[in-house]
């Protein structure tokens, strides 16, 4: 093509752009700044937090109702470890990468804040190197075309991976499930390995139900108590009335559009168009009264992440506290929690982790909150996470964790045959745990039509499954604790 003809055809496109942004208006112009900044924040994370190859992230980001994110051009900074994500020249938006904070959208013209004692950006040393190369997929094996399906533990997992709707398609990236402490069915898709972090989006909510519980124990917070915050301290203001408990079960009242699909809604404007997530929430008034209403709201989770800022006031004690209250105790050594750019967690979605370290946080929940003999979680925190949000006339909801699985992955039968509860995220995210069987199931994916996924059929295979003598490749398993012992912590050591 001749030069002359590319510049013709690339301001033919600019000139159809303007236009779109005149007529179409904010609407126009909202789609396509959300659009470049979901993509410049998802390649960050794909590749330097998941450490997946650009073709793999890009293949699995531009698919199905996003393919529109094809035109929307990304350029990588492999030495200021960033990525900017740009459309026509028109809009553009940047995320950078800190080691142990992940990716974060420079947004408002705040700079995101490094980890204390890091490593300068773009210093490439032998423990970071890793995160820029694929893990080995590891598979319990395949099912071959001739085979019908069975009741066996093996033949469920494989199932989940299959695709029985080419125009909906489940994509499920990792399946683990842990029984008495013990990995006995794992299977990862192809590029996809134990190795690899991967998002829990709203799973992140229920990591901020731990960090409150810490607090907790400690005596620094209490549930009953209102919480604190600038914006409604104003004299007559019904904000400051409510309470920690009420964020976290979902009944704070304050208005919250949490429409994952529409690009105006208030969680698409606070993830890909704030730099402070909570001051976007806090910002908003009261829809209901307080502690009378069950509106799921991802606003809430960011505001208990500034409560707990708030509580730690130091910002090295609160950008290492989710690493050293939690994730160092139990093993996982994969998860990453991202902040925005002011420096605070994104409590509601931005938490990345391997499948196996995922189950580690489930174990920690089937075993009341103790790990290797040592209280994580004050006694009764589970107890009190997993009973019913008073607001919540279904009883759906506990504080951060769902009782039931979401309506949209629960299939025309949403029952379960022995009580459950998890922790659940948009694209079909879940750690389930089954306290009855000792169990917890972990499935991530990237589903983007809910229905292309059921999960309660899915656990109630599983279980059914479990009846079963389990196969073979169970004796192999990886312990994640000892079997059989409640409170117990991990054991790295793999049997031959």
């Amino acid at each position: 093509m001749k030069v002359a003809t590319r510049r013709l055809i690339v301001r033919s496109l600019v000139v159809v752009a303007l236009c779109m942004l005149v007529v179409g208006g904010r609407m126009t112009a909202n789609l396509l700044t959300v659009g470049v900044a979901y993509k410049a924040k998802m390649v960050c994370s794909g590749l330097l937090v998941s450490g997946l190859d650009r073709k793999t992230v890009l293949g699995e980001l531009e698919a199905e109702d996003l393919q529109a994110l094809k035109y929307i051009h990304t350029s990588i900074d492999p030495t200021g470890r960033t990525v900017t994500a740009g459309f026509l020249g028109l809009i553009t938006r940047r995320a950078v990468y800190r080691e142990g904070l992940g990716c974060a959208l420079i947004v408002d013209d705040l700079r995101p804040p490094a980890l204390p004692g890091s490593r300068p950006r773009g210093e490439m040393t032998a423990d970071t190197e890793p995160l820029l190369r694929n893990a080995e997929p590891r598979s319990t094996g395949q099912l071959g075309a001739g085979n019908e399906p069975d009741g066996s533990l093996e033949a469920v997992i494989e199932r989940a991976f299959v695709e029985p709707d080419a125009r909906h398609r489940r994509r499920t990236l990792a399946v683990v499930v842990v029984q008495h402490g013990r990995i006995v069915a794992e299977k990862y898709a192809p590029g996809i390995g134990p190795d690899t972090p991967l998002l829990g989006w709203s799973m992140t909510k229920s990591v901020m139900n731990a960090l409150v519980g810490v607090l907790v124990r400690d005596r620094r917070l209490a549930v009953d108590a209102p919480v604190s915050l600038p914006e409604w301290q104003h004299p007559g203001d019904p904000r400051a009335t409510i309470t920690l408990d009420e964020l976290l079960r979902m009944s704070s009242g304050l208005c919250f559009d949490e429409g994952m699909t529409s690009v105006g809604s208030d969680v698409m404007r606070m993830l890909f168009g704030r730099g402070d997530v909570a001051a976007f929430a806090a910002s908003k008034e009261l829809a209901f009264a307080p502690g009378t209403t069950w509106q799921y709201s991802s606003g809430t989770s960011n505001i208990i992440a500034r409560v707990i800022r708030n509580v730690l006031r130091d910002e090295a004690a609160y950008l290492t506290f989710p690493r050293r209250a939690l994730f160092d105790r139990l093993g996982m050594k994969s998860a990453v929690l991202e902040t925005d750019a002011s420096g605070t967690f994104v409590g509601s979605s931005y938490m990345y982790a391997t499948a196996r370290d995922w189950a580690r946080f489930g174990m920690l929940y089937l075993q009341d909150g103790v790990w290797n003999g040592e209280r994580i979680l004050p006694e009764g925190w589970v107890a009190y996470t997993t009973s019913p949000a008073p607001a919540d006339a279904h009883r759906r909801y506990g504080a951060q964790f769902w009782l039931q699985v979401p309506e949209e992955y629960a299939g025309a039968d949403p029952l379960l045959p022995a009580p459950a509860f998890h922790a659940a995220g948009h694209e079909g995210q879940f750690v389930t745990v089954v306290p009855s069987r000792e169990l917890v199931v972990v499935r991530l994916g990237r589903t983007r039509y809910p229905e292309a996924w059921d999960h309660s059929a899915f656990v109630r295979d599983v279980l059914a499954a479990l009846n079963a003598p389990l196969p073979e490749s169970a004796n192999k398993a990886l312990h994640l604790s000892a079997p059989g012992r409640r409170g117990a912590g991990p054991q790295v050591s793999a049997e031959r």
